[in-house]
């Protein structure tokens, strides 16, 4: 999987998610985040947009070490050639962050010189 490293340094992978199996793919841009463990955080206009289903609440703690209770969301990825059910945390940020869950078991190289990132 091939991504980026834009003008402010932040790592991007694009990615196709989808709300069920069979509903149309949403091209979704991701910050990688490797301060969270989980899979996906979606902001929530995100999620709104693309219509996804409530899962359950979950308890986070954020990098200031405050407890949180957020909002999941269910939804399907393709994730080198499969497509994988998730859940998408819902937050008041502005861009999609992915995390370390689906980095597991996986390559991240990041490149800052010339401004590119690969996941094998």
């Amino acid at each position: 999987m091939i991504g980026k490293v834009d003008d402010r340094n932040r790592a991007l992978v694009d990615l196709q998610f989808r709300r069920t199996p069979n509903s149309s793919v949403a091209n979704v841009t991701a910050w990688i985040d490797t301060a969270f463990d989980g899979h996906l955080v979606f902001p929530a206009p995100l999620i709104e947009e693309l219509k996804l289903e409530s899962l359950a609440e979950t308890e986070a703690i954020l990098a200031d070490g405050s407890k949180v209770t957020l909002e999941t969301f269910v939804g399907y990825l393709a994730w080198f050639g499969t497509l994988i059910p998730l859940q998408a945390v819902a937050n008041v940020g502005k861009l999609p962050l992915l995390g370390t869950g689906l980095l597991e078991g996986h390559v991240l190289h990041i490149d800052y010189v010339n401004k590119a990132l690969t996941i094998a």
